[in-house]
């Protein structure tokens, strides 16, 4: 049995989403050297349910690699991953204003998946689990997207948004994980985590 996990990930969200289910974790976070952003490259072709749980596998390994190279006790540890899609189409985090522009517009009015991989290592095996959710975006008119933009608010968010802030207000409906759109699904963590003999 384990009383705490690593958690690797700087998400804030993801360390609220721990918390709020009683999950005792440390930061397992990157080192200077390492190039975390490198994980997230995409592959020409590559669908996005295949893309999320890839990073969320590579960011596993790194983690490992991580603790053995710092020394740190074993327990299990926990990474994730999210991506926004239209169709096969990834909406990763925008690079720029312009990015996040066309990515706010191409969502405008219209359905799309939030896909979140969550991996537990467990001894030397990998756990796995992938949510699914939909959420839809009422219409978002220039003045709408322009706003958003300058709030600072896409930056660093899978597809430009994140809905626990005020883009909340486009969003017209959810089918799904709200914890999942968030970036850690709750359901699927909790599974793993007993899977892993987690005590929480």
């Amino acid at each position: 049995m384990h009383g705490f996990i690593y958690l690797a990930s700087q998400s804030p969200r993801r360390r609220q989403l721990l918390e709020q289910i009683g999950v005792r974790h440390e930061l397992l976070l990157p080192d200077r050297m390492e190039n975390a952003e490198r994980l997230e490259e995409e592959r020409s072709g590559e669908l996005p349910a295949d893309y999320v749980r890839r990073v969320t596998r590579l960011k596993l390994d790194a983690a490992r690699k991580r603790l053995a190279r710092r020394g740190l006790p074993e327990a299990p540890i926990l990474t994730s991953d999210t991506t926004v899609a239209i169709g096969r189409r990834i909406l990763g985090k925008p690079a720029d204003a312009e990015q996040a522009a066309e990515m706010l517009a191409a969502l405008s009015g219209r359905s799309h998946r939030v896909l979140t991989a969550v991996a537990v290592s467990s001894g030397r095996s990998t756990l796995l689990e992938m949510n699914v959710s939909r959420v839809r975006f009422a219409e978002l008119s220039a003045q709408d997207i322009r706003r958003y933009i300058d709030s600072g608010e896409p930056f660093g968010k899978a597809g430009a948004y994140g809905i626990q802030g005020p883009a909340a207000v486009f969003i017209a409906h959810i089918e799904g994980s709200y914890s999942g759109i968030m970036g850690l699904p709750l359901h699927e963590t909790a599974t793993l985590l007993r899977r892993a003999r987690v005590v929480f």
